[in-house]
């Protein structure tokens, strides 16, 4: 069964917030969930967060393409206020999405007549791809462009599934020349997981302490939709 975004940010709520964490970190609990939430697959996401930081870049491209058809949010991970606010925050025609996805935020902005790029570590199938985006198989530790290729670079629900968190937030620096927009999920830290999430951002300072303090220092932070997001001015 697939949520909504929105119905995911409650539900995600009810099991981080109010399950006691001695349940919300017991094997055997979480276990029984998994289970009924991804069947034979569960063992990838019981196993994830203390395996990934040990895993080659072939183990960990496996882990995502395992559990693509166990994603529970139906549609785009971008909760509606954000989906609707990124094409406002965009800045100059050069733009890269870093972290694609299926490509819908990506489509959204070439409609838009922006000349987009749109890369990550699994890139939509040619028949799935929308028109108007040229797809790049990479990962956001190591952008395969030159310093200043954009103007806008955008990476929203990426930066808690990389393992390099610092080198991914380096990379996305070097290539934009003028804004950067992140959007993260709020959310606390525990064992096990819904999810392939390595970083957690629960409050405010949690976003500012990793994401913020080695940028620019001109940054915008605010909650939207309960989801955090982040514009920094690069010049």
């Amino acid at each position: 069964m697939q949520v909504s975004r929105k119905l995911s940010i409650v539900l995600n709520f009810v099991i981080n917030e109010l399950l006691p964490p001695a349940l919300r970190d017991s094997r055997w609990v979480m276990g029984v969930l998994f289970k009924l939430a991804f069947g034979e697959r569960a063992d990838i996401f019981l196993n994830f967060r203390e395996r990934a930081p040990f895993m080659s870049e072939l183990e960990y491209e496996r882990c995502y393409r395992e559990t693509a058809a166990c994603n529970l949010i139906k549609g785009s991970d971008l909760n509606a206020a954000c989906l609707e606010r990124i094409p406002r925050e965009v800045v100059g025609s050069r733009v890269v999405e870093v972290g694609c996805g299926r490509g819908l935020l990506a489509g959204r902005l070439a409609a838009r007549r922006l000349e987009v790029t749109a890369c990550d570590i699994i890139t939509p199938e040619a028949d799935a791809r929308p028109p108007g985006v040229r797809f790049v198989t990479a990962p956001a530790e190591r952008l395969p462009f030159a310093d200043g290729s954009f103007d806008t670079a955008v990476c929203t629900h990426v930066l808690e599934h990389v393992r390099d968190l610092d080198g991914a937030l380096v990379e996305l620096r070097r290539v934009a020349t003028r804004r950067l927009i992140i959007v993260v999920p709020r959310e606390r830290p525990y064992r096990f997981g819904f999810n392939l999430h390595l970083s957690f951002f629960p409050y405010r300072y949690s976003v500012i302490n990793a994401i913020g303090k080695r940028g620019s220092g001109r940054f915008d932070l605010r909650l939207e939709g309960g989801d955090w997001f982040y514009v920094e001015e690069l010049v």
